[in-house]
């Protein structure tokens, strides 16, 4: 459920987690669940499904975005751009990134993009998860986008390994050394709260990561 606390901002939950008051509804959580995934379809995959322009560097209005939402479906007539500012501003991965009536996603893009993020305070490590038989691979020839345009890379290991999950019930973490990696010439971004993008990865920066089995850190959680 989304809701707005008059005090506090937009918020996921049943009352505002710093005051406890109610707030005012937004969207019911079926609502929420199709709003964000259409509005992630259009700046990460087929803004020209929704007739729209996407800038150079991803940005797409939200006025705009709200008019072609409402006409594809009507039972969302009562979509504002406030609504869609919301469900930016709560995701808790940090999968968008609002300014100046504009939004856009900070990574996950199959189309064409110039995204020009933060390249500063990046880790000193990062992490990916591949699969146990294409780990000796990457090691060898390096890490390079499959389906997307960039490398995603996580904040820690246990960030990749939740990724990873997705693919393989056991995850091989791979770990690069970030500061080797751009006094080689690597540009790192900063884009969710936990997600770095790169073009590639060289095999030299890369490893194997030494740290806990993925049963003991289960286990611990």
């Amino acid at each position: 459920m989304l809701k707005e606390c008059a005090q506090h901002g937009f918020f996921r939950a049943e009352v505002c987690p710093v005051c406890g008051q109610p707030g005012r509804f937004l969207m019911n959580d079926r609502e929420l669940d199709h709003l964000g995934r259409v509005l992630t379809g259009i700046l990460r995959h087929f803004p020209d499904r929704y007739g729209l322009e996407m800038e150079p560097t991803g940005w797409v209005s939200l006025p705009s975005i709200v008019r072609a939402i409402s006409q594809k479906h009507p039972a969302y007539h009562w979509l504002r751009t406030m609504h869609l500012v919301a469900i930016a501003e709560t995701d808790a991965k940090g999968r968008y990134e609002v300014r100046d009536e504009k939004i856009r996603a900070t990574y996950g893009h199959t189309v064409d993009v110039e995204l020009d993020l933060p390249t500063e305070n990046i880790p000193d490590q990062l992490f990916f998860p591949v699969t146990p038989d294409e780990a000796a691979i990457v090691l060898e020839v390096g890490l390079k986008p499959s389906d997307r345009k960039k490398v995603h890379l996580s904040k820690t290991a246990e960030d990749a390994r939740a990724a990873g999950s997705v693919r393989t019930p056991d995850p091989v973490i791979l770990v690069v050394d970030t500061q080797k990696a751009r006094r080689g010439g690597l540009v790192i971004m900063r884009a969710g709260k936990t997600v770095f993008l790169v073009d590639q990865v060289p095999a030299e920066y890369l490893a194997r990561h030494a740290g806990a089995p993925a049963a003991a850190t289960t286990d611990e959680k």
